[in-house]
């Protein structure tokens, strides 16, 4: 028996009392680990999991959005009785066993989510393809050639797997969308202003300035459901698919997408040109500034938080937090104005059009043990101008999720949230995904 493929499907078997909390962990938790390297997750301790599944009450299904299923948790967050790592076992032994949970676990654990483990991530959630010298490059369960992406490589893994129905990501440039492209899952990257300290307690930032936290999963039929166990969002209804206006930058900006990539995009714009949707292209000459402004307020950031840890970490982190750490005052001050105009520019463009469509990544595999040094740029150019301007995004999946050829964000205005997640759910019914 495998874990069943949604939320809504499992939450449906819970209330017809054909299956157990308890059974449907077990299930899952045969599938745990099974990539090449056996380290989707960083920590488990199966007896507290299979005792948080005992524990539950069937008669709290009904206000429990996420009762019974099994979620993973990025090993950013504290979890009582786990220490927290960030990706390296530096800051594992440092911080040492948690004592109480982080405001996103006990949100977790009170929507009845059963926390399968802390996952594996990109060291201190600062790189995009899931490689760490510490716990192990994460490689797909399902292709063990290729990496997961990161730096949510661990959750984006697990839910391949069928450890878990969902896992929680967070997304500074690109974190939950691109390890969801590279693995033919959907995913969900917050609005920035839904992004408080209340939600971030017991949380370790990498930039607070852009970072976000989202859901990785694989029905897009669930995202209401996980956006509305994570930031209490209203079940909105979805806007009608014939009257949206949905733009992609035009093919200067595409120019370096791989061809399967190209195909993916394509299919999706048929898909919502074949319902009515008029599609449009605009002009992102302006979004080539976003690097040198988003890499540089990210490193200084960063650099504050990790101060006097540098050496601990990996040559490549290390060499940007040391970067960030010599930025003046002076040019952050510039750098923050850059990002103000940046931001106004972009969010405008929701006066024209009503979503924003274009590829994750502009490849749809990162091949293990390949030279990467490259491909974090290559990535963010496509992530970053949707972080500056703090936008929300829906992952649409490729065609096939056991050989995927990247996904797409579809982007909406900050705190469309609800209606995005929608929509998205909506888009599953109706162009037949």
């Amino acid at each position: 028996m495998h874990v069943a493929s949604s939320i809504t499907a499992l939450r449906q078997r819970y209330l017809s009392d054909k299956s157990t909390p308890l059974a449907e962990l077990d299930t899952a938790l045969e599938h745990a680990n099974s990539n090449l390297h056996h380290n989707v997750y960083v920590a488990q301790n199966l007896d507290w999991s299979r005792k948080e599944a005992s524990d539950l009450r069937r008669k709290s299904i009904a206000h429990q959005p996420l009762w019974g299923i099994p979620v993973s948790l990025k090993d950013c967050f504290d979890l009582v009785g786990f220490s927290t790592s960030c990706g390296s076992t530096f800051y594992r032994d440092h911080h040492g066993i948690a004592t109480t949970d982080s405001a996103l676990a006990a949100r977790l654990r009170s929507a009845g989510a059963i926390i399968t483990g802390k996952t594996n991530l990109h060291q201190l959630a600062y790189g995009i393809t899931g490689e760490n010298s510490n716990f192990g490059d994460c490689l797909q369960p399902l292709n063990s050639t290729h990496l997961t992406g990161g730096s949510s490589s661990g959750a984006a893994a697990t839910v391949q797997e069928g450890s878990a129905l969902a896992a929680i990501g967070t997304d500074t440039g690109g974190s939950v969308r691109a390890p969801a492209a590279l693995c033919g899952l959907a995913g969900y990257r917050s609005s920035l202003i839904f992004n408080t300290p209340d939600i971030w307690r017991g949380g370790y930032h990498l930039a607070s300035s852009f970072d976000t936290i989202g859901w990785l999963y694989r029905d897009l039929a669930d995202g209401p459901l996980l956006g509305h166990a994570l930031f209490d969002l209203p079940i909105a209804t979805a806007p009608a698919i014939d009257r949206l206006r949905i733009a992609t930058p035009d093919q200067s900006f595409l120019h370096d997408c791989d061809p399967d990539v190209r195909v993916t995009l394509q299919l999706w714009q048929s898909r919502f040109q074949a319902h009515n949707a008029t599609l449009f292209t605009f002009d992102a000459t302006y979004w080539a500034d976003a690097m040198s402004i988003f890499a540089p307020i990210q490193a200084s950031e960063a650099a504050a938080l990790h101060q006097g840890h540098f050496h601990h970490f990996e040559p490549m982190i290390a060499e940007r937090l040391s970067w960030g750490s010599t930025i003046a005052t002076s040019e952050l001050t510039s750098l923050h104005h850059q990002l103000d105009a940046f931001r106004s520019t972009t969010q405008a463009l929701f006066q024209s059009f009503d979503y924003l469509l274009l590829p994750c990544a502009p490849m749809s595999a990162l091949i293990a043990g390949a030279d990467h040094t490259q491909t974090r740029a290559r990535i963010l150019r496509y992530t970053s101008p949707i972080s500056l301007a703090g936008l929300p995004v829906v992952t649409l999946p490729s065609a096939d999720p056991k050989n995927p050829t990247g996904g797409l964000q579809l982007v909406g205005p900050p705190g469309s949230d609800a209606t995005l997640i929608a929509l998205s759910a909506s888009v599953a019914a109706n162009l037949a995904i």
